[in-house]
């Protein structure tokens, strides 16, 4: 049985990587939306409202998802750039490419919004990776791999 303070820790978890995905990944998406896909301003706010709304209940396993892949990354820079832009594109790619299908990208549009967030996916995994352990970090967590953050080891 969870004790309190596993408890605290879980939830204290889920508030810092929530709020890390939201923040980072907001602002990332306004840029990709509006001037790689070529949307309007009002399919942007569409979509960022669904986005906003999407990044709660996944934000925390895509933590846990990072955390776990980065278990295979070594110590250099270049091994978690590596790992850190692997983590988020397998996990966050097929899920903006939904949300933006559904705010109302379609064909090239969806196609170019897909891979632009890809290509800043790539190139962001590592800026985001630091930036969702610095947040850990504030809210007095440990760096992402690190128990308690892990899964049930």
């Amino acid at each position: 049985m969870p004790q309190p303070h596993d408890q605290s820790i879980r939830r204290t978890a889920f508030i810092a990587d929530t709020t890390a995905l939201i923040i980072f990944f907001t602002t990332t998406g306004i840029i990709n939306e509006r001037f790689v896909a070529g949307m309007s301003w009002d399919q942007v706010l569409h979509a960022r409202l669904i986005g906003a709304v999407l990044m709660v209940p996944v934000a925390r396993p895509y933590g846990l998802w990072r955390d776990w892949v980065m278990q295979c990354a070594r110590s250099g820079r270049i091994s978690k750039v590596l790992w850190d832009s692997i983590a988020l594109v397998s996990f966050q790619v097929p899920i903006y490419a939904a949300i933006i299908a559904f705010s109302g990208a379609s064909g090239s549009g969806l196609v170019q919004g897909t891979l632009g967030a890809t290509l800043m996916m790539l190139l962001l995994g590592r800026p985001y990776g630091a930036f969702l352990n610095w947040i850990r970090k504030l809210f007095g967590l440990p760096p992402g791999g690190a128990k308690p953050m892990s899964l049930g080891d």
